[in-house]
């Protein structure tokens, strides 16, 4: 049986809650399943927009209501925009639980885009832009995304474009929702110590009203992958570098190894490959790590790290030998055990988060239509074998697959 409780609307959206009794604190949120890649050529940035004008007006609240209702309380109100995902949501202690669910309700779905609000967001947005291009180690990841996805939705920057952002006007905010915006993939989540039978009196009070909308969108698909090495100068001190190809979509059998590989060669533990032969060893950089995002379609390795600008090559090299050594040496019995063992005891303590746990509830019932346990998850992972791992390993960690964006002083 599973630890958590659905139930599906008449109007299509599901409600998913686990309850925990050791806490005071409700996590909910709404998570829809828009994002960037999900906008027409001409509106790069409006879901990220319409993430932030969310707080800005109802028909029913102006900003400083929306902002101050939760906060009065000692809450917190936030939101985030992802590639595929929007979500809305909020924290606050166990008996303003109701006064939450009401407005996350309220600015999910009767936000009104006041013009002066746009405008002032507008100057907002460009200049978390202009932060954001004052950060390489930011600005180059998201980058890597256009060399890798080039020309496809997935490589836009969620912020969009200076024209972009500068461009939106009301009928713009409302054309997008109304061509995305469907209750069949749109999920309120919840973890609590509130009984679920609460949680879905209250969803039926105030999600009731909610028409149901029905959208047969397609998503396009990422095909047509070509590797390249690009070198950008920048005004910068340190060199910035990104290695990566694409990977495994989120439905693939392969996701989770790939996702224990990418957690031994470059994962959050400090004795990760990458960590120990760059950092511990030559002292090359102070940053090395990997990651591994999944959407739908495809995935994105990305290998990160900052350096001198005249050690940039060798410490290229040193990722590449990193690479080709998971393609050429299977790990022993013992290594391949430490990896097992270290990568569920991170799945375990990130399950500790109640707001992550929330989130993860939306999003798998969203993406898969339901949410593994960790005991599931832990199977799949016992049963990696090192073949596996040599075999994805040369799938996909192939050097001539690799795509490279250098960031370099001018």
């Amino acid at each position: 049986m599973p630890d958590y409780h659905i139930h599906t609307l008449p109007n299509g959206i599901r409600v998913v809650h686990k309850q925990v009794l050791h806490t005071k604190i409700a996590h909910s949120g709404f998570i829809m399943d828009i994002g960037s890649r999900d906008e027409l050529s001409d509106q790069t940035g409006i879901a990220h927009f319409w993430e932030h004008m969310a707080f800005k007006g109802t028909e029913k609240r102006k900003s400083f209501h929306i902002l101050n209702r939760l906060e009065a309380v000692g809450g917190e109100l936030n939101a985030y925009t992802t590639k595929e995902k929007i979500c809305f949501y909020s924290s606050v202690l166990d008996k303003h639980f109701e006064k939450s669910f009401e407005l996350l309700t309220d600015i999910t779905f009767h936000s009104v885009f006041p013009e002066k609000e746009i405008e002032k967001e507008r100057g907002v947005i460009l200049e978390e832009m202009a932060m954001y291009l004052d950060t390489p180690e930011e600005a180059i990841v998201d980058e890597f995304d256009a060399v890798v996805f080039d020309g496809h939705p997935l490589g836009n920057n969620i912020l969009g474009t200076r024209e972009s952002v500068s461009s939106f006007q009301k009928e713009n905010f409302l054309s997008f929702i109304e061509r995305n915006l469907s209750t069949d993939h749109l999920v309120f989540c919840s973890v609590s110590n509130l009984p679920f039978e609460k949680v879905l009196k209250l969803a039926e009070k105030y999600l009731s009203e909610v028409p149901r909308i029905q959208k047969h969108r397609t998503r396009t698909p990422f095909t047509g992958y070509l590797p390249k090495s690009v070198t950008i100068e920048k005004p910068i001190s340190q060199a910035h570098c990104v290695i990566g190809c694409p990977a495994y979509a989120l439905a693939d059998d392969r996701r989770i190894p790939f996702f224990m590989l990418n957690n031994l060669l470059g994962g959050p533990g400090m004795n990760s490959r990458l960590n120990l032969a760059v950092r511990e060893k030559h002292g090359l950089v102070y940053t090395i790590d990997s990651s591994y995002a999944t959407y739908i379609d495809t995935g994105l390795l990305s290998i990160y790290f900052g350096t001198e600008k005249k050690q940039l090559k060798r410490t290229t090299t040193l990722v590449l030998k990193e690479l080709k050594k998971l393609r050429e040496k299977p790990l022993g019995s013992m290594q391949l055990h430490t990896a097992k063992e270290q990568l569920m005891g991170q799945l375990a303590m990130a399950e500790e988060s109640n707001m992550g746990l929330m989130m993860l509830l939306g999003k798998s019932i969203l993406d898969q239509g339901k949410v593994e346990s960790l005991n599931e998850i832990f199977d799949k992972i016992r049963s990696i074998t090192a073949n596996d791992l040599t075999d994805i390993a040369n799938d996909v960690l192939r050097e001539e697959n690799l795509s490279i964006l250098n960031y370099v002083p001018v």
